[in-house]
């Protein structure tokens, strides 16, 4: 009797693919897009310009990312750790241009527009995976990518219309997601050479200092006034930044990372709530026959556990 393992998907996660293994990753996938779908609206309420806010949501995070990083580390004292590998680096340029543009379609247009134009990363993932990495997505992958896009639009059908009002605001989220889509990339490659937390804290110092250049340039308001300022930029690093980046690096040592891109429409699910509760942008019935949708393509294109085909001579 003779055990041969399956013959490997058109695209695996980089970390273990047992069944807890992927169980934890999607928790961590789901906590990752609750604590970023927070963000748009935080943004709202920072009184400072929008490239100063990105800014600030990623500086006052590393402390709390360079501790995690300690302490994710401490099981390899003793053992070479390769620092900035270019992956985590092109995982923080990435991320710059993903804020860059997401926090500028933030105040350009409706929260739902913007988070939702940002969550079409999945379909980027899959081009730039071809393009690139030469990465074959799965049949069932693609159709549950279809049913959350389909719900996705169903979120936002409302504020899709042609107005010019809304125009610049929706091409810098469409740009936000191509960038997003990215950062998934690379950070599925670094998380197969480094841990979550030293990936979270060496990809936020390059985003810090791209942001940095560009907040002394293009806004005049780079200082908060008040201590809600401050709270609210604590909140951005602390929640959507630590919480939400965090996470997703973890996600992504677990899970496909076209898989783990889709889980982030439950972020445009979320983000609609919260506009709802916090900027009076209500939610229809259509919307949350949409968000139905996305749960639905999430569990559709959910990865599966293979058990090793057992061949009797």
């Amino acid at each position: 009797m003779r055990e041969t393992a399956p013959s490997a998907p058109p695209e695996s996660s980089s970390g273990d693919n047992t069944g807890p293994e992927m169980a934890l990753g999607l928790m961590a996938m789901v906590a990752a897009a609750l604590a970023m779908s927070v963000s748009p609206t935080l943004v709202r309420f920072a009184d400072v310009g929008p490239m100063a806010s990105a800014f600030w949501r990623v500086l006052l995070a590393l402390p709390v990312l360079w501790l995690w990083m300690k302490q994710d580390e401490r099981p390899l004292r003793g053992t070479v750790v390769k620092r900035f590998a270019l992956p985590t680096i092109l995982a923080g340029f990435a991320f710059a241009g993903d804020l860059l543009f997401w926090h500028l379609a933030i105040v350009n247009t409706t929260i739902a527009n913007a988070t939702f134009f940002a969550t079409m990363a999945p379909i980027w993932v899959v081009v730039f995976g071809f393009l690139l990495l030469r990465q074959r997505t799965e049949p069932i992958v693609l159709g549950g990518m279809a049913l959350c896009i389909l719900g996705g639009s169903a979120l936002v059908y409302e504020s899709l219309g042609l107005n010019p009002e809304h125009a610049i605001g929706d091409a810098q989220g469409v740009i936000t997601g191509m960038f997003f889509g990215l950062y998934f990339l690379c950070v599925g490659a670094a998380r197969k050479i480094s841990s979550a937390g030293r990936v979270t804290f060496e990809l936020s110092i390059v985003t810090a200092l791209v942001l940095f250049a560009f907040a002394i340039f293009l806004d005049d308001n780079l200082i908060p006034k008040s201590a809600s300022g401050w709270a609210v930029l604590f909140a951005l690093a602390l929640v959507s930044h630590v919480g939400g980046q965090g996470l997703l690096s973890v996600a992504l040592g677990r899970l496909p990372t076209t898989f783990s891109s889709l889980v982030i429409f439950i972020e445009a699910v979320a983000a609609a709530g919260f506009a709802w509760v916090f900027v009076d942008e209500p939610v229809s019935l259509v919307q949350a026959m949409g968000a139905g949708v996305i749960v639905a393509g999430i569990w559709i294109a959910r990865p599966r556990h293979k058990r090793p085909v057992i061949l009797i001579e």
